[in-house]
């Protein structure tokens, strides 16, 4: 059995999820995979829900794919393993770059680990994801850290993070940041302050930021009170 080529490996999967990963792209293909591993998998590189009729969404990096639940503890079919192959190929890098359409309502869900851009207007919306990465092309995800060296405080992004939300932004026509964390910890704030300061034009189309607890709050939640804000904008206006 050979392992052929991969994309590169997102280095925050722990070694079971890793396992998964590399037998995905095992050849020839692996028919022992179980279920509960590789929806684990998923879950740890994209954002995964629970669909109708046995059907799981996994969205990522502006890719959609949508899985049955096999009946049995072991995925269902290798159709379905090459669609997982093939999706982890496609999705393996950000569009960092695409703007939106024009003409549209943004919601930016925004932490210090990555940030989802969604068109609220769509039903069903799949985010645009960015996360902070190295020059050069190698990604990472940061993390708070704190040591002697910042006195307790946590390490800044690089500059280009907040960049690449920004160019992502463009043609947006009204603009929504939900954010978690307040103050200096609060990459909403230091997202809208590097608007004001570089995209004048883009910061003026920001018609709110609010703290939400993004991280227990679902996706479809979200873009309900995302779109409840729209609506209630748009009376006032």
């Amino acid at each position: 059995m050979t392992k052929l080529a991969t994309p590169n490996a997102p280095s925050n999967l722990n070694g079971r999820h890793r396992h998964t990963y590399d037998a995905i792209f095992c050849h020839p293909a692996v028919h022992n995979l179980e279920w509960h591993d590789v929806r684990s998998m998923l879950a740890a590189l994209a954002v995964v829900t629970e669909g109708h009729n046995g059907a799981v969404q996994v969205s990522r990096n502006g890719q959609l794919m949508t899985l049955h639940i096999p009946k049995h503890k072991d995925l269902a079919t290798v159709d379905d393993l090459m669609k997982i192959r093939h999706f982890l190929e496609k999705s393996a890098e950000p569009s960092i770059t695409s703007p939106m359409t024009a003409a549209t309502h943004l919601l930016v869900v925004i932490d210090h680990q990555e940030t989802k851009i969604y068109r609220t207007e769509l039903q069903g919306a799949v985010p645009q994801q960015i996360v902070p990465h190295e020059p050069h092309g190698f990604r990472r995800h940061l993390h708070s850290r704190a040591n002697s060296e910042t006195s307790g405080h946590r390490e800044p992004e690089l500059k280009s993070y907040y960049e690449d939300v920004a160019k992502s932004l463009k043609g947006g026509e009204q603009i929504l940041i939900f954010g978690s964390g307040t103050g200096e910890s609060s990459a909403m704030n230091e997202l809208v302050a590097a608007l004001k300061k570089n995209h004048a034009d883009i910061a003026a189309k920001v018609i709110g930021s609010i703290v939400v607890d993004a991280h227990h709050t679902t996706e479809n939640q979200l873009l309900t009170r995302a779109r409840a804000f729209y609506a209630q904008h748009k009376r006032k206006s």
